[in-house]
């Protein structure tokens, strides 16, 4: 399932590396029981204190809201970016497709409450700040959801460094075959809107007066931050 920011994609790519699982294998389980999500009630801080070490547990939460063993530089983290524009798209058919809760409103009510950080989880510009003021940090490896679909064979020796497991050349070469086999499920599932995955979304549905404003709220709130994008490849 991939989900707003590529965080759903980037899960099975990091379970896929560092238990060398086969994606066929990664289709038939429940990824969110492998991966429970810290903040939410279910499955709860007591089963995902109970996973076996090492632990694989997905969050949306800012870097300040993290468990302090993180800050220390005691657990690893991987963080993923995507640019805004695709971003906010994407969040937008999330919020559509929801069964309770739906969202109901136009997309430009919705980019106008993503640009005045009414969203959930705050200001996305505040969040991808804080992560990026420690993306030199040895525990911490920041990613483009960009760079998964321009580079993914980087990525995964990124990942590979990173997460400490060990490939040899051929089985890298496999790991990476098998990584762009699972984005090309994910990104053409059949119960995703159509090209959801693709970089490049926000041009069939941005208006030129939309675009515009984004682009002057962006340089407002990230005007100091060396952070780039790649909004179309």
């Amino acid at each position: 399932c991939l989900v707003c920011a590529g965080t759903g994609l980037l899960q099975e790519v990091v379970y896929l590396v560092s238990q060398g699982a086969d994606p066929d294998e990664i289709g038939l389980m429940n990824i969110d029981e492998q991966l429970p999500v810290l903040e939410y009630p279910q499955p709860g801080l007591d089963i995902i204190k109970e996973l076996t070490s090492p632990r694989l547990i997905k969050s949306h939460l800012p870097y300040r809201f993290l468990p302090s063993d993180l800050h220390n530089g005691n657990s690893k983290v991987i963080y993923m970016a995507r640019n805004p524009k695709d971003l906010v798209v994407s969040y937008y058919q999330f919020h559509r497709s929801l069964r309770t809760m739906s969202y109901r409103g136009t997309f430009q009510e919705f980019c106008r409450r993503f640009m005045n950080d009414k969203l959930g989880y705050g200001s996305w510009f505040e969040h991808v700040q804080e992560f990026w003021e420690h993306h030199m940090d040895a525990n911490v490896l920041f990613l483009k959801y960009e760079d998964m679909h321009k580079d993914l064979a980087t990525m995964v020796e990124q990942l590979v460094r990173f997460l400490g497991v060990s490939y040899d050349k051929a089985q890298l070469e496999s790991m990476v075959e098998h990584c762009h086999q699972l984005i090309d499920q994910c990104c053409n599932a059949e119960a995703l809107p159509v090209g959801r995955g693709r970089v490049g979304l926000w041009k069939d549905i941005f208006t030129v007066s939309m675009n515009e404003k984004f682009d002057l709220v962006y340089k407002q709130k990230m005007g100091k931050c060396d952070l780039t994008f790649d909004f179309y490849l």
